[in-house]
């Protein structure tokens, strides 16, 4: 038996393609290399290259491998570029989407872990955000994850399937080895941005929006290490496999960090104090987002083991610096 992991060449997939393999499992990756890159998951996993989207590609696959379980990750991320071109949103996030879960199902496949994000609560009126606040999200990212979850809810009733959509808070770090990080160079992730500016890869970092509601002013996040978000992946599969029913989790630690303390964290760690730019806010950021996080530790009984902001900046950094030695190698 294996898993099939789409998008798994990715920053978040590869990470847990790592931690799927380190635990015995036989992991085919299917990714289309748009953001991914194909060594991220060299030696660890049989990679396809290949779009979600493609039914009989992805029910071959199945069949071929004898794939009972999915983990879903491939999708595009960027807030700002979903209200920019929002129907490019629409048909990777949800209407290749739809085509996986007809695949799946089609085919046979049990089991399934749903990539999905904080951003299906919109501007929720709690600073926590439990599970069970109303999803009302203000960006067509979040609505066309949005609309997947419901697919996947809807489907798996009328068929027999049971799953697990995780809902990522603001993903952040580097495998503490130093075997995969986030590596787009044109990445939105703050950590990531303010890392390259740190790391002299960018002139500096903008701030986007400084009269938000809270108390310096800048958006507030729910930092969580990629590696914990990785082992939970690991964790909602296992749940699974002993029988576990369908439901919906945070993926986030229940603390906040501004815009603004992120960024002096960045300066504190490195030693570099790069030029910061103050802008208008984007269009659709939330002013707060943080997870109401009990329900994931008692369902998948998953203890964090990097929930630490500097840690976090520090794997970030040392990404960066593993990275640059890779691209140089690249171009030798």
């Amino acid at each position: 038996m294996s898993v099939l992991v789409s998008g798994g060449a990715g920053y978040i997939g590869s990470h847990t393609v790592l931690e799927l393999v380190g635990r015995g499992e036989t992991v085919i990756v299917l990714d289309d290399l748009s953001t991914g890159f194909d060594w991220a998951v060299a030696g660890a996993a049989h990679l396809v290259v290949g779009d979600v989207g493609d039914v009989d590609l992805v029910r071959r696959l199945i069949e071929q491998h004898d794939i009972t379980e999915i983990v879903h990750f491939a999708a595009k991320i960027v807030v700002p570029e979903s209200v920019t071109y929002p129907l490019t949103y629409y048909l990777g996030n949800t209407v290749k989407t739809r085509a996986l879960f007809e695949a799946a199902i089609a085919s046979g496949v049990k089991r399934l872990i749903f990539s999905s994000t904080a951003a299906v609560y919109g501007e929720p009126s709690v600073e926590v955000i439990p599970e069970a606040t109303p999803t009302a999200p203000i960006n067509p990212y979040g609505r066309s994850k949005l609309m997947s979850e419901w697919m996947l809810a809807d489907a798996a009733r009328a068929h027999d399937l049971t799953y697990t959509v995780l809902r990522y808070f603001n993903v952040a770090g580097a495998d503490p080895d130093g075997r995969s990080g986030q590596s787009s160079r044109n990445a939105t992730h703050l950590i990531k941005v303010a890392s390259q500016a740190a790391a002299g890869e960018r002139a500096g970092l903008e701030i986007f929006g400084t009269d938000y509601p809270t108390l310096d002013g800048t958006c507030i996040r729910d930092y969580i290490h990629v590696t914990d978000l990785a082992r939970a992946h690991v964790a909602a599969l296992e749940r699974l496999r002993a029988g576990g029913q369908s439901l919906t989790l945070n993926c986030g630690y229940g603390t906040g960090y501004s815009v603004k303390e992120v960024v002096e964290a960045v300066k504190r760690v490195s030693g570099v104090d790069f030029p910061v730019k103050l802008c208008p806010r984007r269009p659709g950021d939330p002013a707060c987002l943080v997870a109401g996080a009990e329900r994931i530790r008692a369902e998948l009984d998953w203890r964090p083991q990097l929930d630490d902001l500097s840690t976090i900046v520090q794997h970030a950094l040392d990404w960066e610096k593993r990275l640059a030695q890779r691209n140089t190698m690249d171009k030798a």
